[in-house]
């Protein structure tokens, strides 16, 4: 027997330290040869490690959050003969997008025979239940109190079946009043989660955006009664191989004709050099919430797409971004960004611009509102807001104004969209 000693490999493009997110081992577990051990971070992907030799684990060194160099010895492996040799590294670990946690208890798998079922742990009064973010989604949802589920697992950690077992004995805080008059608990839970992975890179940038960037803020109300309508007509008469119109596309489709006379608006700033990079071509970065965080997968060349084109490939991206698919390429070169909370997207929105652009356009929600027409008729009218946000270094309120303007001219009037 002999100890093998795994080095953090590097996981390309000149990067020499990575976060690791999440450990696929512990101490005492059988490993194998090109098996996924470990997922590290590097700027928004998440990387897969695998192993590199058959054995069983012995130390593990590095926790989630930690920051730890290319080269760090991280896992101690007992092989049976002699260890590979040093020189013998690993391949470099695949590329994968940042995975995504299923909210949802995962399914039981089929097992030959039962096992004994564990009793549960005892956890002293005042003591903070052990769960994982999941299982205190699933308890918030069903309106349980954590510290009144018996947990199995170690240390008195509460599981999926734990808290399943509690809700099938009737355990609900509705029967549980607790001598509360209102007939529902207190919740006394605190819970302290380490900030790690995506999550950090997003709280990084924001904070670097928003030093960074003297942000200039500009609303204007559209019009949106005569896009509906076309839009509306178009998904009732579309080909069966097209797919759903949404307003985004049109938005998109009005963006790219407007930049060419803003062309600073669809432009990288490099505030340490001084350069800004204006770009003919339009990569429009669409923000999109997924269960693991904020991404901005890119459409490329946004301007050279009908409307079809780009609602086609905005849900490609999309659902490959959710799904924790999308590549590191799908997922980074944007320009110019949207940015949209669909219906509850509220009536004014402050978007923080995504580095190193100078702009991002941000959707609100649209509602159908009385105006007066031409004649000084009260008509209804659909109506929506675009809240904007521009690097004030190199947009001026002036050419911001002027951007949104012409978008609004196209948005107002469709049909031009297609001249």
């Amino acid at each position: 027997m002999s100890e093998y000693r795994y080095k953090l490999p590097d996981v390309g493009e000149g990067v020499v330290e990575a976060e690791i997110v999440e450990w696929r081992i512990k101490v005492g577990d059988t490993v194998t040869e090109d098996q996924p051990i470990l997922d590290v971070m590097t700027d928004k992907a998440t990387v897969e490690v695998p192993c590199a030799v058959n054995g069983v684990v012995t130390k593990i060194v590095g926790d989630p959050g930690d920051v730890i160099p290319v080269g760090t010895e991280i896992l101690f492996i007992q092989v049976d003969g002699a260890a590979p040799a040093a020189e013998a590294a690993p391949e470099a670990p695949k590329e994968e997008t940042p995975k995504v946690e299923s909210k949802t208890a995962p399914a039981p798998e089929p097992k030959a025979s039962p096992k004994p079922v564990a009793a549960p742990v005892a956890r002293a009064e005042g003591d903070k239940p052990m769960a994982s973010p999941a299982v205190r989604q699933r308890a918030m949802e069903a309106d349980i109190d954590l510290s009144t589920v018996p947990g199995t697992g170690p240390a008195g950690r509460i599981s999926h079946q734990d808290l399943d077992d509690f809700i099938a004995a009737g355990g609900r805080l509705s029967s549980h009043a607790g001598g509360s008059s209102t007939g529902r608990a207190k919740r006394t839970s605190v819970e302290t989660q380490k900030i790690i992975g995506l999550r950090r890179k997003i709280a990084e940038n924001m904070v670097k955006a928003k030093t960074t960037i003297p942000h200039i803020a500009y609303v204007e109300e559209i019009d949106l009664t005569a896009l509906e309508d076309l839009r509306k007509h178009l998904n009732a008469t579309k080909r069966d191989d097209q797919p759903k119109l949404t307003l985004i596309p049109f938005l998109a489709a009005a963006l790219c004709r407007a930049l060419p006379q803003t062309p600073q608006a669809n432009a990288h700033y490099d505030t340490d050099a001084g350069v800004l990079t204006k770009y003919e071509g339009v990569h429009l970065g669409v923000a999109t919430a997924t269960p693991n965080g904020l991404m901005v997968p890119t459409i490329k060349h946004a301007e050279a797409m009908d409307v079809w084109e780009l609602a086609a490939e905005l849900g490609r991206l999309a659902k490959a971004a959710r799904d924790g698919k999308a590549t590191k390429d799908e997922l980074s070169g944007s320009t110019i960004t949207i940015t949209s909370l669909g219906a509850i997207g509220g009536l004014v929105t402050t978007p923080v611009i995504n580095l190193p652009e100078t702009a991002i356009i941000g959707v609100n929600k649209m509602q159908e509102l009385p105006r007066f027409d031409a004649g000084g008729r009260v008509v209804p009218r659909k109506l929506m807001n675009l809240s904007s946000s521009f690097d004030h270094r190199i947009v001026d309120g002036y050419e911001a104004a002027v951007l949104i303007q012409r978008v609004k001219g196209y948005l107002e009037n469709p049909a031009t969209l297609f001249i």
